[in-house]
């Protein structure tokens, strides 16, 4: 990670295009192997950039596959606006759900989250995507306090995390089947919590109200 930190100048021409084709191949190859089975060379192959290039700014597939996964904070994603928070979860939900169920889209989701499990890097790194998540995502709470539906000072972070925790416990803990009928139920729960109060902040401290 220390030799990414360098580079994080995002310089733009020839570096920048072998940033993003060294990036794309880990991804694609985190996809295909898991991060278990990635090797540098693999990448070197499949981006067509020398491997010591590579081992240079990225020093090692830790390396590779945590600047790979914060790649993802750069994308542009603009969260849903339906009317209510209700809808605003529901739409979030379904496309989470859509994310890591649909063939075509599984695997790289999956195997980020299996990542996280083998390097500390790619934690730090995972952690960081959906922190953006989070961030990007709050105001679906501001608006629901502007339209009265939540009370003032609901905290953003703890409505996504509990409208969103029965989907990744379904995917990675009792691995049940995932429908986009679990997502609706998830959100209209968090959505009924947060109506009711339950993720209000308190004091200075930032205590959850009990």
């Amino acid at each position: 990670m220390a030799s990414e930190t360098a580079g994080t100048r995002r310089p733009g021409g020839r570096t920048e295009r072998t940033r993003i084709a060294v990036l794309q191949a880990t991804l694609d190859l985190l996809a295909e192997r898991g991060f278990t089975n990635l090797t540098v060379e693999a990448v070197a192959e499949r981006s067509g950039v020398h491997k010591t290039t590579i081992y240079r700014r990225w020093a090692s597939t830790d390396g590779l596959v945590a600047a790979a996964l914060r790649m993802g904070t750069e994308q542009p994603w603009t969260p849903p606006d339906t009317g209510s928070l209700a809808g605003d979860l529901r739409e979030v939900l379904l496309e989470l759900v859509r994310y890591f169920t649909e063939p075509d889209l599984r695997e790289l989701p999956t195997a980020s989250v299996l990542a996280a499990f083998h390097s500390e890097s790619a934690a730090e790194a995972l952690h960081a995507f959906y922190q953006d998540r989070h961030e990007r995502s709050a105001v679906l709470v501001t608006r629901a306090v502007a339209r009265g539906e939540v009370p003032a000072g609901t905290d953003p972070d703890e409505v996504i995390r509990v409208a969103s925790g029965p989907i990744f416990y379904r995917l990675f803990i009792s691995r049940e089947p995932l429908t986009p009928v679990d997502a609706r139920t998830a959100a209209d729960a968090a959505a009924a919590a947060a109506e009711a109060g339950v993720f209000v902040r308190k004091g200075r401290g930032g205590d959850i109200r009990g």
